[in-house]
């Protein structure tokens, strides 16, 4: 039978889950167990005899950690710790460390150290506190979304209709040089407006968007220049694009205004001046929600980088940390909502005084998109349920050479077509009755296939399910725009 010291030492160094070992009173190693070699990957032979920094990283043996450990045992009469440790074979694993003193008559014969591996349990409990800080990043925007999106939704018709009413009124005052100032400084406001309220469409993931497959590498040479006017002298452009990056798919409007949104950003980062290097790369990614084939866009900085305390914010909608009238803080959070409508995600990296880095991640496009251009339609089916909006309509429609039959919505709409001799119909997305503008474009589709169809909004839950089904012109848009949407429409028959 064993002794009960015999015992216990056994029972120690069987012990496989726990590196349980003793340290004289300067930290040498005097035991080993088999959890210390599993653990740690050092057999009794190559440890016992070293002393116990050497599982320390180099930055806490520079620091004094090892010694601390063992004063403050000593004067506490226990020390526990969570932190990086490293074994035998250089690789690290997050320790959960308990040290206490041994005494014999009064006097420190020594340290016991248990350590245990517990990398599993952190890992995962930092993956459930970034999925409870998403979801509550998720809450809030989604708050945040119905919000904003409702009201550029009302602000969007507003916008239409002085948008149009100021075509007329400039078509009507000519020359008249006494009121051009007043029709400028009114078109400007209506632009300003117009593009404030596509931000916050965008941001609230309400936004029209015609998403199409984009080769960036082509797309990024075509708008270098642009980019560039918005840098400044005293800031660098840089490119770091692989040429293989796969086509990715995404409406081009919002993914040129997203870059340029960052790199305006970056600039207004760098006072001094600096570098702003775009880039893009193929990425694969494994864990849901965001699995599978993506190219990543980043818009590095060499700037003043972004404290810890404000980069949860940065996405926020009108947030910002410039001085009054220098932004309006909705161009980041264009960024987010145009990554996160179109399939994918932005995530921001930064260290204080070394800069920031942005990226934008956007599903692969796997098959190409084809468009064909269209001779323009003759008679225009005009599908609009508010009055003011749809004589705007009309008269842009009316002056690009069509003619117009304007019905108020989808029902009297289908009942015109049956007979006949409507060439295109264009129709609102949001309206009262049972069947909205994006069903009629569905039903259309079934019952005369090759009758082409533009929709248009400013503001759409259903429009997020068009995904390039149907052509989309955003609200408030300009004759111009309405002419090229038009063209763009695939030819009837």
């Amino acid at each position: 039978m064993f002794d009960t010291e015999r015992s216990f030492r056994l029972l120690v160094e069987g012990v496989a889950d726990y590196a349980l070992f003793m340290l004289d009173p300067t930290g040498i190693i005097s035991s080993w167990n088999i959890g210390g070699q599993r653990i740690k990957g050092y057999s009794p032979e190559e440890i016992i005899g070293k002393h116990f920094s050497r599982f320390y990283t180099k930055a806490d043996r520079a620091n004094g950690k090892p010694a601390r450990a063992l004063s403050i045992a000593k004067e506490q009469g226990r020390y526990e710790d969570e932190g990086w440790r490293v074994r035998k074979d250089g690789t690290f694993f997050w320790a959960s460390v308990i040290i206490d003193p041994i005494y014999e008559d009064g006097e420190l014969v020594g340290f016991a150290k248990i350590t245990r591996d517990i990398t599993e349990r952190r890992d995962a409990q930092l993956k459930l506190d970034a999925m409870q800080k998403q979801l509550a990043q998720s809450l809030k925007f989604d708050a945040l979304g119905q919000l904003t999106g409702g009201i550029a939704h009302d602000f969007n018709n507003l916008l239409m209709i002085i948008s149009g009413s100021l075509h007329a009124l400039k078509k009507s005052a000519g020359h008249d040089a006494a009121m051009q100032p007043a029709l400028s400084a009114i078109e400007t406001a209506t632009k300003r407006g117009a593009a404030l309220t596509s931000q916050l469409l965008t941001f609230a993931r309400r936004q029209s968007v015609n998403p199409r497959s984009i080769n960036f590498v082509e797309r990024i040479g075509a708008i270098k220049e642009v980019l560039s006017a918005g840098l400044g002298s005293s800031v660098r452009l840089a490119f770091d694009i692989d040429r293989d990056t796969w086509p990715i798919k995404a409406d081009i409007s919002e993914l040129e205004t997203a870059l340029l949104n960052l790199v305006v950003n970056a600039r207004d980062a760098m006072p001094d001046g600096g570098t702003v290097t775009i880039g893009a790369r193929n990425v694969t990614l494994s864990d849901p929600p965001l699995a599978g084939d993506f190219v990543g866009i980043t818009v590095v900085d060499t700037g003043l980088g972004i404290p810890s305390d404000v980069i949860d914010r940065v996405f926020d909608p009108f947030f910002t940390t410039k001085p009054i009238g220098k932004g309006t803080g909705l161009g980041l959070s264009q960024v987010h909502g145009f990554a996160h409508q179109a399939g994918g995600t932005v995530i921001v990296e930064s260290h204080l005084g070394k800069g920031t880095t942005f990226t934008i991640l956007l599903p692969r496009e796997t098959a190409e998109q084809q468009r064909a251009d269209a001779e323009p339609s003759r008679t225009v089916l005009l599908v609009e349920d508010n009055p003011d909006v749809a004589s705007v309509s009309r008269v842009l429609l009316e002056q690009l050479g069509y003619c117009v039959r304007r019905v108020d919505n989808a029902e009297a709409a289908l009942r015109m077509i049956e007979h006949d001799g409507v060439d295109l119909v264009f129709s609102d997305i949001v309206m009262p009755g049972k069947m909205d503008g994006l069903s009629l474009a569905h039903h259309l589709r079934q019952i005369r296939p090759g009758l082409p169809v533009l929709l248009t909004t400013g503001y759409s839950d259903s429009a997020g399910h068009v995904r390039g089904d149907f052509p989309i012109l955003h609200k408030p848009y300009e004759i111009h725009e309405l002419s090229e949407a038009i063209a763009k429409l695939p030819r009837r028959g």
